[in-house]
């Protein structure tokens, strides 16, 4: 898994740093120390799961999770020195909280739970992707061929091979076709569901792109590749992301 640290104490960061480092199957993708620099993290460096502190300059914990789309957003722990937060964090779908000061112990229990939950989501796209390949649907899927979107105060019929790539902004998406740009509100995470693989890749959490308007992918850092549009945009495919496209394309990198 890969794991990002937001917490605006030095020692508290050192201390969660050296405890998930101890694991050779988690890897530490940045830190933040406030909590506009911890949205700004998990947007960049789509992280697994991301360990938060709840008071924070800023963005406290609950705010940078309202700031990330529920289909974006990591998987979350929080860390607090006041107990009273422990219901509220698993009313917003926490998958545990560590109170301060805690210890390796009670750190491996919330880590395990987290493993357990990152491993169910996994098994669970294996899942599908399994019976989309035994073909188990017998009726044809019907893709989205056309979105209506808004352009100037008039609806418009976009087909969507028109769409280079769409980015998602919390419940809402953006969709660049060209020089212009529109606005739709849903979730990448529908919208993918809805439009044709054999067209459209999901290179990270927030993006999806056309596969005929790429232009070059590039060996990037720690796994992850960077991806140059026609258009000229510069995108990130991360290695979680790399790793479905392989198994849907039926390559290895």
């Amino acid at each position: 898994m890969r794991a990002l640290i937001a917490d605006d104490e030095a020692p508290a960061r050192a201390k969660l740093r050296r405890l998930l480092e101890a694991s050779n199957d988690i890897e530490v993708v940045g830190e933040a120390t406030t909590g506009r620099e911890a949205v700004a993290l998990i947007k960049r460096s789509q992280p697994d799961v991301a360990f938060l502190d709840i008071r924070m300059p800023g963005l406290d914990g609950f705010a940078v999770l309202d700031s990330i789309a529920s289909d974006e957003a990591p998987y979350v722990v929080f860390v607090t020195a006041n107990e009273q937060h422990a219901i509220r964090a698993f009313e917003v779908g926490a998958v545990d909280y560590l109170l301060k000061p805690y210890t390796p112990e009670r750190f491996k229990r919330v880590l395990d739970r987290a493993r357990d939950r990152f491993a169910l989501s996994a098994r669970s796209a294996d899942s599908r992707h399994a019976r989309a390949s035994a073909g188990e649907n017998d009726q044809p899927r019907a893709f989205l061929q056309r979105l209506l979107v808004m352009d100037n105060g008039r609806a418009v019929f976009l087909p969507t091979d028109r769409i280079d790539r769409i980015e998602a902004e919390r419940n809402y998406v953006h969709l660049f076709c060209g020089k212009a740009t529109y606005r739709l509100r849903a979730t990448i995470g529908a919208l993918q569901d809805r439009l044709d693989p054999g067209q459209f890749l999901r290179i990270n959490r927030s993006t999806l792109v056309r596969l005929d308007a790429m232009q070059d992918v590039h060996e990037w850092s720690h796994g992850d590749f960077r991806v140059v549009m026609k258009d000229g945009a510069e995108l990130v495919w991360s290695r979680r992301y790399r790793a479905a496209a392989e198994r849907e394309f039926g390559v290895r990198g």
